[in-house]
């Protein structure tokens, strides 16, 4: 299947729209960050593994690079949402494509547009303006988490960038494997027994959030360079405070909602600029 660019940025920004739902979905649970971190990446896993043959591959030293960066990130980001609000989550992590300005050019080799140069500062203001929203409010710790999440999912954005879609799908299900073997013990150890509301979550967050959502983007990313993959998935907290709005009711505030205006502004213009420039 030849897919066009155009095609590959629309397969980018569905991916942003499921990713921006995990954080108000990771709110309505009642368990703790482990078991909604081991009982996503399972049901990830599962679907990947069964429906998708070439992620089936044997274990490379690539592979294995990608898996952790994948779990890494993962984690980090469930962890960042138990500890901080689900917006700011979203929008520390989404500091990656200055992670991506600075790192793609000496690992990919790919040389950033003078759009792309252009939006990520302007996006990253808009992340700094969500930082600033509250500090002092005692969720120092989550915004670390996240931030920390910013730079392993950079690192996973070009990895998936330099290998093939068969390696980047076998990464994924051994990264969510990674996952399950890391975090269900600590789970099981001090965390009770999901209920209904959490399998629901679970297998939402496993099935749409993540594995629909990485087949898309490991797609997409084949056609674009990973500094726009990393710009158009800031579209993920614009949608984010929304969700967590009409599902948790959990609000921003002022410097937050002018944050997220800063972000949509670039990723427009950045958009704009590569669909005219195609």
């Amino acid at each position: 299947m030849t897919v066009s660019k155009s095609q590959a940025r629309l397969m980018i920004v569905a991916t942003a729209i499921l990713w921006s739902t995990g954080g108000a979905a990771i709110k309505l649970s009642t368990l703790d960050a482990p078991a909604i971190a081991a009982g996503r990446a399972f049901f990830a896993a599962i679907v990947l593994f069964a429906l998708l043959p070439e992620a089936r591959l044997r274990p490379t030293r690539t592979i294995v690079w990608t898996s952790i960066a994948y779990a890494l990130t993962c984690s980090l980001f469930v962890i960042a949402n138990r500890l901080t609000t689900a917006g700011h989550a979203i929008f520390i992590q989404n500091t990656a494509p200055v992670w991506v300005l600075l790192l793609g050019p000496r690992l990919l080799g790919e040389k950033p547009t003078k759009a792309e140069i252009y939006s990520v500062p302007v996006g990253l203001i808009g992340c700094g303006l969500v930082f600033a929203d509250h500090l002092g409010e005692g969720r120092l710790a989550g915004d670390l988490c996240a931030l920390a999440a910013s730079f392993s999912y950079a690192v996973l954005i070009m990895l998936y960038k330099k290998t093939t879609v068969a390696e980047s799908m076998s990464a994924t299900v051994l990264g969510n494997g990674i996952i399950v073997a890391v975090m269900l013990p600590i789970a099981i150890t001090f965390g009770g027994p999901p209920v209904a509301i959490d399998w629901a979550v679970l297998i939402y967050l496993g099935v749409l959030q993540q594995a629909v959502a990485a087949t898309l983007f490991v797609r997409g990313i084949r056609h674009v360079s990973a500094l726009e993959a990393s710009l158009l998935t800031l579209l993920e907290p614009l949608f984010s405070p929304i969700w967590a709005f009409l599902m948790i009711g959990e609000t921003m505030g002022p410097l937050a909602i002018g944050g997220a205006l800063l972000i949509a502004v670039s990723t427009v213009f950045r958009t704009v600029t590569s669909a005219r420039s195609d």
